[in-house]
């Protein structure tokens, strides 16, 4: 069912014992929104813990919390479209226990009690201000620090075209509240691991074009892991990187996961829909950013991912 920013807050006052749920390979939305939700129930007095199916880079250092010891009752979901996204060791636990769905995606698809979905926020991160103020909360400076991160990491440091008026009204809230708006821009733009820099440059050597130059492809190997002593965890800016080679339209990633499928991301500029190419292999997500999984070889996910842009190309 349904409900409003009213309804999901009365909700999270009358239940306790939470587990909110990110979505695996995390990034700074997901992270952010589930913290900063984290932080704001603990403040009112309830349980509350954060979960992902997979590691959390070490850039996240300061908006992360100690998990506690308790019993969950209540499973809320935060920036999570499908329950596939969520991995398959905390979906498998609490994939049918979700109570509250909240989520910006206007594709989702999660099966939970009550959903709260705004399609038109450009970050779930702000759904979770919008709550924290309804619920008459105090906005700390730890959770400005956490609800930022979620709004400038998946607004591109409010380049992209999603970002709307109430997006930079609520960033100046939160920086009003004491986030660290500088200092969390140079952490997630301006700086890079030695191991990061090393992956990046093996994946754009990768890099091959399609579609007389309106499609770029990176492939991001296990191999290439192992070459330049990265991991998943630190690799989320490799996705924007395709798109950013002149005349491309649609960018994508192929990220191989340990157990050889393949994680794919798709970001397109205006007049090409990433969700709709994303929604043809399973996926979703939003107009310019979406993604999907790919249970396959690399040569026939590269096939499969053609074929679909190929249709709106």
């Amino acid at each position: 069912m349904t409900v409003d920013i009213n309804g999901a807050a009365h909700y999270l006052l009358a239940h306790d014992n939470y587990m909110i749920l990110t979505h695996a390979h995390p990034d700074g939305d997901t992270l952010g929104s589930g913290f900063g939700l984290c932080r704001l129930l603990r403040d009112l007095g309830k349980k509350a813990n954060v979960i992902c199916n997979d590691k959390i880079s070490s850039k996240y250092d300061y908006i992360m919390l100690d998990n506690e010891d308790f019993e969950v009752e209540t499973v809320v979901s935060v920036d999570v479209a499908d329950v596939v996204l969520l991995g398959k060791d905390v979906s498998r636990e609490y994939g049918d226990r979700i109570r509250l769905c909240i989520d910006h995606h206007g594709t989702n698809r999660l099966k939970a009690e009550l959903s709260l979905i705004d399609a038109n926020a450009a970050a779930c991160a702000e759904i979770i201000l919008d709550l924290a103020e309804t619920l008459g909360a105090q906005i700390t400076p730890q959770i400005a620090d956490c609800l930022f991160t979620g709004i400038t990491t998946d607004t591109g440091c409010f380049r992209y075209s999603s970002v709307t008026p109430k997006t930079h009204l609520t960033a100046a809230k939160l920086i009003e509240r004491g986030a660290k708006a500088s200092l969390i821009n140079e952490i997630m733009f301006e700086t890079k691991t030695v191991t990061y820099a090393a992956l990046e440059k093996l994946a754009l050597e990768s890099m091959r074009f399609y579609f007389d130059g309106r499609c770029a492809m990176i492939t991001v190997t296990q191999k290439m892991f192992e070459e330049s002593g990265s991991n998943e965890s630190e690799c989320d800016g490799i996705a924007a990187l395709p798109r950013q080679v002149e005349g491309v339209l649609v960018g994508v990633t192929l990220r191989e996961k340990e157990d050889g499928s393949f994680k794919v991301s798709v970001r397109t500029r205006s007049g090409v829909d990433a969700s709709e190419i994303c929604a043809r292999l399973g996926g979703g997500g939003h107009k310019n950013a979406s993604g999907c999984q790919l249970d396959c070889s690399l040569d026939e996910a590269k096939q499969k991912m053609l074929d679909a842009i190929g249709e709106s190309l």
